[in-house]
């Protein structure tokens, strides 16, 4: 058998195996409250100090359903083209941790609220995917241990462990995929789209705020190989609670590649759970996974079923928002956007960012051009996501008005959003601090011009003779004179008049 960190090569592990994958996502709801208790629903906190007997599982405390966690649901499960349930229950799923305060999770299990659905999703050349919906289902979330002590942060090699129960009852829902098959080389690319597609249409139904980097998005990727040619699938991993876009695609690139070095060499996959560790983008082995029989599910009794009425749902159907595809469809149209341009946009991730600039007051040319190109840049060099930047779009759009009103060149432009991104303030802050404001002042300018000329005389001699071409050597000398701080065109016009 191969040791677990023997890899093979991408392009064979396509040629020889058939990738089978199944996402399972929990999402998080911004209710106010958690979802059997009246505990208040808030990222981080002291520790232990929003929990009560309830959410703690004491003796006596009896959960009660919240209800606009319910009516979440339902608007997740019909944005995702499912079947909304007229009858479901709330099952106990049993296990042991100390983060699980109850030893059982209140979920649902055979009867979630919504099933059957689909969700199309758009990879970065255009191709669009369909992946179906098994389920979206209601549960709890868990507290939260921190292992002190040891050197990766987990449980093996801690000296002692320390548990938050602030998270135990937050409001969950799950949405598992059906197997995902036929996307051979593309498996990882497609996993990644599809969070994305689904982290974009939760923030514009406006659930959750979809934030990976809190926990509030995680993903669960489970990854099985089928050598070419067969129709069997193979034995999954299933790596959990993976926490940004890019690392799906990494850890299931990473998990194709070692199961497949596994098989080749005549081992077996073990069914289990596995961690991804960003710093390598590999993965490593967690527990032996479980079979919904070791957790033992059986009908919740403290709670009454849940039984939508269908005049409620049709209700709840229309208030709906334009969905992201919908609303990028129409962008595209009142933008004049090539399929091309579209995509350059969406695969930045800067559709909302854009949309708000221009909202703001600037072109769309002038916020795509800040967004996707420049401001794109910056992330990548930072290694962080476009809207983590230190910029909104009210700053860009004030920066865009600034170059329209010939305070600024689009050089010193980028000077400004650099000090903006730096924290050195507002755009006027930047300018006034660093000095940036556009030279305005005629005679600066022309004692400028005419000193560039006095020194580069065979310069201005051809201007002189009718070769204005030579004037872009006399305007770089300005501009150098002036730091960049003089506006190019005007600075070309006064030398053609002096050389007239």
């Amino acid at each position: 058998m191969t040791s677990v960190d023997e890899l093979m090569d991408y392009a064979e592990v396509v040629e020889r195996f058939d990738p089978v994958l199944g996402l399972e996502v929990h999402v998080e709801l911004h209710t106010n409250t958690k979802m059997f208790c009246g505990c208040a629903n808030l990222f981080g906190g002291e520790p232990n100090t929003h929990v009560c007997p309830t959410c703690l599982g004491l003796p006596g405390s009896l959960p009660v359903v919240n209800g606009k966690a319910v009516e979440s649901a339902i608007r997740i499960g019909l944005a995702l083209n499912c079947e909304i349930a007229e009858w479901c229950r709330f099952a106990r799923k049993n296990y042991f941790y100390p983060d699980m305060p109850k030893n059982f999770q209140t979920s649902q299990y055979d009867e979630p609220i919504a099933f059957n659905g689909w969700l199309d999703v758009t990879l970065d050349d255009g191709e669009v995917v369909r992946v179906e919906i098994e389920r979206a289902h209601m549960e709890e979330d868990t507290g939260k241990s921190l292992h002190v002590g040891g050197a990766t942060g987990r449980i093996h090699g801690a000296e002692h462990s320390l548990l938050d129960y602030n998270r135990a009852g937050v409001p969950l829902i799950e949405i598992v995929t059906r197997p995902i098959t036929g996307t051979g080389e593309r498996a990882p690319e497609v996993a990644r789209a599809y969070v994305t597609a689904l982290r974009d249409l939760l923030k514009a139904l406006d659930v959750s705020d979809v934030r990976m980097d809190q926990g509030s998005l995680r993903c669960d990727a489970n990854v099985s190989l089928m050598p070419k040619g067969t129709t069997e699938f193979g034995t999954r991993t299933e790596t959990k609670n993976v926490n940004s876009l890019r690392s799906v695609e990494r850890a299931v690139r990473f998990e194709m590649t070692r199961q497949a070095a596994v098989l080749v060499n005549g081992g077996k996959v073990t069914q289990e759970t596995r961690h991804f560790d960003e710093s390598t983008g590999s993965t490593s082995s967690g527990r032996t996974k479980e079979t919904a029989e070791d957790y033992r599910y059986f009908p919740e009794p403290d709670l009454v079923p849940i039984a939508p009425s269908r005049e409620w749902v049709e209700e709840l159907r229309g208030t709906l928002p334009e969905l992201p595809w919908e609303r990028r469809k129409r962008i595209q149209t009142e933008w004049s956007l090539t399929d091309a341009e579209l995509r350059d946009l969406v695969n930045a991730g800067a559709v909302d960012l854009v949309a708000a600039t221009v909202d703001a007051g600037a072109t769309p040319a002038e916020a795509r051009s800040w967004w996707v190109a420049y401001l794109t840049k910056e992330a990548n060099a930072r290694g962080v996501e476009l809207g983590e930047l230190g910029i909104t779009p009210a700053q860009i759009a004030r920066v865009v008005a600034l170059v329209n009103a010939g305070e600024l060149t689009n050089k010193l432009a980028r000077e400004v959003v650099t000090g903006v991104l730096a924290g050195e303030g507002e755009p006027e802050a930047v300018i006034e601090a660093r000095g940036l404001k556009v030279v305005s002042d005629d005679s600066a300018l022309e004692k400028a011009v005419d000193e560039a000329l006095a020194a580069q005389p065979d310069v201005a001699a051809k201007i002189r003779d009718g070769k204005v071409a030579a004037a872009g050597a006399i305007v770089g000398a300005v501009m150098k004179a002036t730091k960049g701080q003089a506006d190019a065109k005007k600075v070309r016009d006064l030398i053609i008049a002096r050389c007239s």
